[in-house]
Order: structure tokens, then sequence, then C-alpha cells
């Protein structure tokens, strides 16, 4: 028997199609943000690319934080 968590339950994946569409981008443009760290992907066994629907949305919203943290200049 199999047990799932909540957080599994909760997860919807969408694939790099659904996510072009929700930005209204190309699907390539999908894949270049998973390769700069801008979503995260999850590799099916496949190797296909699937996307958490709740950070898909938080980037459309623009909540979601991304990329390197701007390090502070130290004055001299």
């Amino acid at each position: 028997m199999t047990t799932m968590t909540n957080e599994s339950l909760d997860t919807r994946l969408m694939t790099p199609a659904e996510v072009a569409a929700v930005f209204r981008v190309d699907v390539k443009t999908v894949t270049r943000w998973a390769n700069a760290g801008k979503l995260t992907s999850i590799r099916t066994l496949g190797g296909h690319r699937r996307f958490r629907e709740s950070e898909v949305m938080a980037l459309m919203q623009g909540t979601l934080v991304s990329g390197p943290i701007p390090q502070q200049s130290r004055a001299s």
C-alpha cells in the first residue's frame, strides 16, 4: 500500500506546454527559464520536465523570488 502526503495531494504538476500557455510564451522559453533557475522543474522517469502549479502561479503573480540574491556593497 502506498501513502501520499498532503503536499503530494495538493501539488499539481504542469507540462511545459501548459506553463507556456499560462505565460503566452513559447515552450522553449519555459525550458530556458528552467535552465536559468527561474522555475524549478521535476523530471519524470522518461526525462520530461514538470512544473509545480503553485510555483508557476507564484511566478505569474510576481511573488516568486528567483535567481541570485543581490549582495550589498560594503562602504570602505
